[in-house]
């Protein structure tokens, strides 16, 4: 397996896993999320793909795509009251579902994990929603700590 940056011919693996990870998050919150969709349509993905400062990584096999990580870099200098600071946001983290329990997903992190070294960051953020367990299991495994917390009221 090799880990490297996504190409336009990698569009229509990323787009059937941007559907999985849809529906863990429909699955979880049917209020919020809609069923068999995806978060990027083409152009917004085509762009993205070749965007430097939102790199897109991809776990190849065989030349089949196993799973991929979105990633933003981000920069804080001379904030009113945040330090100057360079963040590695990973937006998404997906294995297909074929390949799950293969340490593709952990192999995904630790290339993104020496990839925000390697760039400067001081750290790694990520969301992950409440009723995906497994991922929150899969991030606390790797030391990931709650950094903040989202709350809702539902009206």
């Amino acid at each position: 397996m090799i880990i490297r940056r996504a190409k336009q011919e990698d569009m229509d693996k990323i787009k059937d896993l941007l559907i999985q990870v849809n529906n863990v998050h429909h699955n979880a919150r049917p209020d919020l999320f809609k069923e068999n969709c995806r978060k990027y349509n083409d152009a917004e993905l085509s762009a993205l793909i070749a965007d430097n400062e939102k790199p897109i990584f991809v776990a190849e096999d065989s030349s089949a795509v196993l799973g991929y990580a979105f990633c933003v870099l981000t920069e804080h200098k001379n904030d009113n009251n945040l330090t100057d600071i360079k963040t590695l946001y990973i937006d998404d983290l997906c294995v297909d579902e074929k390949s799950r329990a293969k340490h593709i997903g952990s192999a995904l992190y630790e290339y993104v994990k020496i990839f925000a070294k390697a760039e400067g960051c001081y750290n790694i953020t990520l969301n992950v929603w409440t009723g995906n367990d497994s991922a929150a299991e899969f991030y606390k495994k790797r030391g990931l700590l709650p950094q903040k917390t989202t709350l809702e009221a539902i009206l």
